[in-house]
């Protein structure tokens, strides 16, 4: 980019919204915040004080004084939708936080928006970007596995693994047939959103399991809450394919001589040992080849935090008419087979996705 992307933010009270400060700080040359809608003044006050950006009490006021390239709503999704539609009515590019709308009525509500009043908007599903799913996903784009036809995701709950999942089979509106159960037991309690834990206790544990099949793909959802942050249950992905398959770092491969071939994924940073050149992640490599390689280094910023400034570079290219790259109807599809993973757990019953307006073209 010649000049940095600028952006305004509407939200400032949630964690989410401090990542994109956290990437434009330490991203100047890419990224710049142009302005904060925070609607509680104290708490405005407080963020110019501690991110050195102005803070307006609506988003009129915001538009008045800035000239974005685009806005992000870091909103619940309940407050989303209003603001899409002022700024759709506007113009204005949205990158809008996941999910794009609390429930089924909302999405569709969001698709009428999309194709009555042509909003531009994208939403910010940073999960299938993060370093390691990009170095996964370059394997498959290789080959190296064949046809992708199994996946098995336990990283993130509902519409966040259903993302990846789909990502990894190759699935876009195809319809889905949902078995699912919950597990109960106990777990010693570990950190939430607010912290560590402060003290030794056993708590229930809520293991949901689904099985979602596409008709000739499988895709496997299997996720405790919390897990994420646990530190006693490790994430798992493994992907199959006709030759071979991924299984969390490991790669096997059957190749066409017959010969078992086995690579590792790994990690390659910068900083370790006598390495002076500051600590970062350079990239992923697969034995000898990089699968991934960080286009934000030298950036002292988490796997997260990159995944995040992915789609924010994504979102400049998009505000710059350029292409989509997570819009509503995939994040729609996204959240609506998440609901319904819920409701086959809820009920017990198999339960089948119904076409939606979104996958129309599809």
């Amino acid at each position: 980019m010649d000049k940095p992307a600028t952006f305004s933010i509407v939200g400032g009270g949630g964690f989410r919204a401090q990542y994109f400060l956290r990437i434009a700080q330490a991203l100047p040359e890419q990224f710049r915040v142009s302005g904060m809608v925070v609607r509680d003044e104290s708490k405005g006050q407080e963020m110019e004080s501690r991110w050195g950006v102005a803070t307006y009490r609506t988003l009129d006021e915001l538009l008045a004084r800035e000239r974005p390239d685009f806005v992000v709503l870091s909103v619940p999704p309940s407050s989303a939708m209003n603001y899409m539609l002022e700024l759709a009515e506007r113009g204005m590019p949205v990158l809008t936080e996941t999910p794009p709308a609390p429930d089924l009525d909302g999405l569709l509500r969001l698709h009428d928006l999309l194709t009555r009043k042509g909003a531009r908007i994208q939403v910010a599903e940073q999960y299938p970007l993060h370093p390691l799913q990009q170095a996964r996903e370059a394997v498959i784009r290789s080959g190296m596995l064949g046809i992708v036809n199994q996946v098995t995701v336990s990283i993130s709950h509902f519409y966040h693994a259903v993302s990846l999942i789909r990502k990894f089979l190759g699935i876009a509106f195809e319809d889905v047939r949902i078995r699912a159960m919950r597990f109960e037991s106990e777990w010693v309690a570990g950190p939430t959103r607010s912290g560590p834990p402060t003290e030794d206790k056993l708590v229930k544990s809520e293991r949901d399991l689904a099985w979602l099949d596409f008709g000739g793909k499988l895709g496997i959802y299997d996720f405790t809450k919390d897990q994420h942050r646990s530190w006693i249950r490790s994430n798992h992905l493994c992907i199959r394919g006709e030759r071979g398959e991924i299984f969390d770092r490991r790669i096997s491969i059957q190749d066409p001589s017959c010969r078992q071939i086995q690579l590792e994924i790994h990690r390659v940073n910068k900083g370790e040992y006598e390495n002076a050149e500051g600590y970062f992640l350079q990239g992923i490599m697969a034995g000898e080849r990089w699968v991934y390689e960080n286009p934000f280094a030298p950036a002292r910023l988490y796997d997260d935090e990159l995944a995040i400034a992915e789609c924010l570079r994504k979102m400049a290219a998009y505000a710059a008419g350029g292409p989509s790259f997570y819009g509503l109807p995939d994040a729609s599809q996204d959240h609506y087979i998440g609901m319904l993973i819920e409701q086959a757990i809820r009920t017990g019953e198999t339960v089948v996705s119904e076409h939606q307006p979104w996958s129309e073209s599809f």
